[in-house]
């Protein structure tokens, strides 16, 4: 089992770390609230108020398979003691999380035969997307890129001009995508090269950011992010990845506006999840809420069957009839396109939603 790349601005134990309080006249550099994210069984279940008699085993199953990383931002935004809290079940390792089913597989969408040079991925024909770093500042126990080996991907200094060359002779690419783990992981000086770099090759017009960030450390946007992005030349979209409206606060909605004054577009993307938001009332809700807070909905993703992750899988039938019911009771632009990502395809599948 190959994990995570683990985060450079770890320099101590986390277990040992004071707790983090994000409040009032307590605002801590974003780094700062990273390295001391909770990061193991016994952390999550004592700072939620869940007995360990009933959670540590299934938690520290799940955590063997792919490791805990919840932000306090996050942590304080989940119900304590409601193991049912659609938030801590995104991040919750359970006994599940070690089962083999044959369909469930740990590169879903084939992405390593994409690789086109270190760090470089080429799926589709005029976008590419740039592995900045394996680091998150959360795990998801869904993510799709849970057992990806960033280990033998990893972006140094030394891979960047070879990346350069190779955008630069492709002039069918408009556009880069920071991706990642999550781009917005690392330091805002590293970006900022990349970001002068690609802002120098004429025919790229687009930067495309997908983080969960803004979201889960909302202090991530910060007065250096906003200066690059601010100075590039390049179109800047920020897709943003939050599943449940109770992921929006008022620290979000002061991040998202930041971005959005400094001129970047924010859609969001989701995905389906049982017993998260596999409902029509809270995708609608989602969608209502984002949309106050200056994000559009953009995709809603049919869930990768990822091995580790086949407790949160929702059918195809059951999520059209779910994408359905939010036509009926929203405005159309507020409903995002039900997609999967198909091996080989040259763009995200919309879902047939039926007459």
């Amino acid at each position: 089992m190959i994990q995570r790349t683990p985060a450079r601005i770890e320099a101590r134990d986390a277990s040992h770390a004071p707790e983090v309080r994000v409040e009032p006249g307590n605002t801590p550099d974003w780094q700062q609230i990273l390295s001391q994210s909770v990061t193991t069984p016994e952390q999550l279940l004592e700072r939620l108020g869940l007995a360990p008699e009933d959670w540590l085993r299934g938690a520290a199953c799940g955590h063997r398979q792919f490791p805990i990383r919840v932000p306090e931002p996050y942590l304080a935004r989940i119900e304590p003691g409601n193991p049912d809290d659609p938030l801590l079940r995104q991040v919750l390792p359970v006994t599940q999380e070690a089962e083999v089913h044959p369909d469930f597989v740990s590169d879903p969408l084939e992405e390593a035969s994409a690789i086109q040079t270190t760090g470089l991925i080429r799926k589709y024909t005029s976008r590419a997307l740039l592995m900045i770093t394996g680091q998150c500042a959360i795990n998801c126990r869904y993510c799709f890129r849970r057992h990806f080996p960033y280990g033998d991907h990893r972006l140094g200094p030394e891979d960047r001009r070879q990346v350069i060359d190779s955008l630069s002779a492709s002039p069918e690419i408009n556009e880069v995508i920071f991706s990642g783990g999550d781009p917005l992981a690392v330091n805002d000086r590293l970006l900022s090269q990349w970001a002068e770099l690609l802002g120098d090759i004429p025919h790229l017009r687009r930067l495309r950011i997908h983080s969960r960030l803004p979201a889960v450390i909302p202090q991530r946007v910060c007065d250096s992010l906003i200066d690059w992005l601010s100075r590039t030349r390049l179109q800047k979209v920020l897709v943003v990845h939050v599943n449940h409206p109770a992921e929006i606060d008022q620290a979000t909605r002061q991040a998202f506006r930041r971005l959005s004054e400094a001129g970047v577009t924010l859609l969001n993307q989701s995905v389906i999840l049982k017993g998260v938001n596999d409902s029509s009332a809270t995708l609608s809700a989602l969608s209502e809420t984002l949309f106050e807070a200056g994000v559009m909905p953009y995709y809603l993703h049919a869930f990768d069957p990822v091995s580790g992750a086949r407790h949160f899988s929702v059918s195809d039938t059951e999520a059209i009839r779910i994408v359905n019911e939010m036509l009926e009771n929203l405005p159309g632009f507020l409903v995002p396109k039900l997609v999967r990502e198909l091996p080989g395809r040259a763009s995200k599948t919309p879902l047939d939603l039926g007459s």
